[in-house]
């Protein structure tokens, strides 16, 4: 049988947000209120923190930040792990830059608790496995700000999680030896019921109602796509999970399919964190933990198998290159 898609809001009416006039922009009084309802649900330090402290101790762990809502609360952690080889190119990982979508947070760390050993005599690794730990605590897709980080990935970034992870990488990694950037994500049946109706009430918007795909899909970059790159992602996440099929409209979250559980994006216009470095290789993966076909644990897996099949993709390309 093939996958449904996801959930749809057909109800205009459904999509008044309780915070705000409709069709007037949120000032600092709506953004308080909104701040002020979030509430604490699960624990960044027991979740990831602790997870971060467990690593092999080949892995080079450091604080790179702070939230400053709480920085004691919310240090930045980066985990790197440096290759045997003195020329090997660098791959940068990033999870949680949206806190409330688990599978990404969570599958960075399973990647470096399972995998990524494996490749140390090949490549150099930056991982980041929680940019937005007040977000994953209160599991929401905003920063305390009312600001999405995944739009804030530009000079002078006004949000914290954005502008502090953008440092650590620049100081960190060289910007010629990236060859590959994978940032993990999840598309959720609350992006469609919470975070769309709120976006459209903070910018004084009216919400249209919008379709949630049932699966896993890929976001490539519009100005630099690397089809094979994405459709090899994709035939490795197949055997992990099924994969989003386009609606009637040929699309997927409102973009053209350019390939099979593929779209793209303007990863730099739309200062997205997969476009922040100079990767020959980037995608956005977006994994659908809502789906009847799917589990916690499936969409973990997800994510690592995207990240191996991505990475292995990558270094045969540039192997394959050196030969030429």
């Amino acid at each position: 049988m093939a996958p449904r898609l996801g959930i749809v809001m057909a109800d205009e009416t459904a999509r008044f947000y309780p915070i705000g006039t409709p069709g007037e922009p949120w000032t600092d009084v709506e953004k308080g209120e909104w701040f002020r309802a979030r509430s604490i649900e699960r624990s960044y330090r027991n979740a990831v923190l602790a997870a971060i402290d467990e690593l092999d101790s080949a892995f080079e762990v450091a604080q790179y930040g702070s939230l400053p809502l709480d920085p004691e609360r919310y240090p930045l952690h980066s985990v790197t792990l440096r290759s045997t080889d003195p020329a090997a190119p660098w791959a940068v990982l990033t999870g949680g830059v949206h806190g409330y979508e688990t599978s990404g947070v969570q599958g960075a760390l399973r990647f470096l608790q399972t995998a990524a050993l494996s490749y140390r005599d090949r490549l150099n690794l930056f991982v980041a496995p929680c940019v937005s730990p007040w977000g994953y605590e209160v599991i929401n897709r905003w920063n305390p700000n009312c600001l999405d980080p995944n739009r804030c990935f530009y000079p002078d970034s006004p949000a914290e999680e954005s502008a502090q992870l953008m440092m650590a990488v620049e100081a960190e990694v060289p910007a010629s030896g990236v060859l590959v950037h994978l940032d993990l994500h999840e598309t959720t049946d609350s992006d469609e019921t919470e975070f769309r109706p709120a976006a459209a009430a903070r910018d004084g918007k009216a919400s249209k109602p919008g379709l949630i795909p049932d699966g896993f899909y890929t976001v490539g970059d519009t100005e630099n796509p690397q089809p094979e790159f994405q459709a090899a992602i994709i035939a490795g996440v197949e055997a992990v999970t099924h994969i989003a099929p386009a609606d009637d409209d040929g699309q997927i979250i409102g973009s053209d399919i350019v390939q099979r559980g593929v779209i793209n994006y303007p990863n730099r216009e739309l200062g997205l964190c997969a476009g922040m470095t100079s990767a020959r290789f980037t995608t956005t993966t977006e994994v659908y933990p809502d789906s009847p076909n799917a589990t916690d644990e499936i969409c973990i897996e997800a994510q690592v198998a995207a990240v191996q099949a991505g990475l292995d993709f990558a270094l045969l390309t540039l192997a394959a290159g050196s030969q030429d």
